[in-house]
């Protein structure tokens, strides 16, 4: 069964231009217009959102390729992927979100996946900006 996504936004820039910080003051804006959002985040290095000593992180670092903690009010997922050489695509990303349950995916980074976007520009950061490469919805 194929399952609707719904509409996705990206933000593109270089590090250090602001996207979290905006997305951080969108984000409750949004949320209380009565959105429910997701968000996919893209990271640029290999990064670990468990704790040494937690029996989450032990168990993953004894062999699990996935392990899923879960409490009453939250659960998070993580795959490992070790021998995988490209990144991951948000077509492959998109379906671990609980997608009929939202109104809304902003999607940080990713500047090369085919979406809309919105490209924030900071001039002192001495880069060029990406809009003239590709389509960009807006650019701040």
């Amino acid at each position: 069964m194929i399952q609707q996504i719904p509409p996705l936004l990206g933000f593109c820039a270089y590090s250090g231009t602001g996207k979290t910080t905006l997305l951080t003051k969108l984000i409750p804006v949004l949320r209380d217009s009565g959105l429910k959002i997701g968000l996919v985040k893209h990271a640029h290095h290999l990064f670990d959102i468990d704790q040494p000593g937690k029996d989450s992180y032990e168990l993953r670092k004894a062999g699990a390729c996935e392990m899923m903690v879960a409490s009453t009010k939250r659960w998070a997922l993580v795959h490992e992927s070790p021998e995988r050489k490209k990144k991951h695509s948000l077509e492959e990303l998109l379906p671990h979100l609980s997608l009929k349950e939202l109104d809304l995916v902003l999607v940080e980074g990713f500047k090369h996946e085919p979406l809309a976007k919105i490209e924030l520009h900071r001039p002192s950061l001495g880069k060029t900006p990406f809009f003239s490469r590709m389509s960009v919805v807006l650019w701040l």
